[in-house]
């Protein structure tokens, strides 16, 4: 019974709101933090600064991913981010051999995850990609 609440939780927030504005959740952000480790710290670096040890060998330079929110004027754009990652929003380096289209690659996990299960991951990297804006902004 606990993990169905458990899992009921989680899928609360595994969709970003419609409007734009994601209430941060920080329990999500650590479960992001352990998705961003495996699958982005290659490339983006431990702290997201860019600076992985596979960043060298890429066509295009990863992103300082701490400075998203003051590259959109201070404020750190769910929605888009979530569609970034999930491939929906094209951007250089995304979707090609540089870095994968993650609601394709979740998708087709060996795992077998379903595509809430996707959205949830997603999610959690997203809130993980807000916190380390606070990070920055202090």
């Amino acid at each position: 019974m606990r993990r169905i609440l458990v899992a009921a939780a989680l899928l609360l927030v595994a969709v970003p709101a419609a409007g734009g504005d994601e209430a941060y959740d920080s329990s999500a952000a650590l479960m992001g933090g352990a998705l961003f480790k495996t699958y982005c710290a290659s490339c983006h670096g431990k702290t997201g600064e860019g600076d992985g040890p596979l960043s060298a060998s890429l066509r295009v330079a990863p992103p300082d991913l701490r400075r998203i929110a003051r590259r959109e004027g201070g404020k750190f754009p769910f929605d888009k981010v979530y569609r970034i990652v999930d491939g929906r929003e094209p951007v250089k380096g995304h979707g090609g051999a540089d870095m994968p289209v993650w609601g394709d690659a979740f998708l087709q996990s060996r795992d077998g995850y379903s595509a809430d299960r996707v959205r949830e991951r997603i999610t959690q990297l997203t809130h993980y990609l807000a916190s380390l804006q606070e990070a920055t902004a202090k």
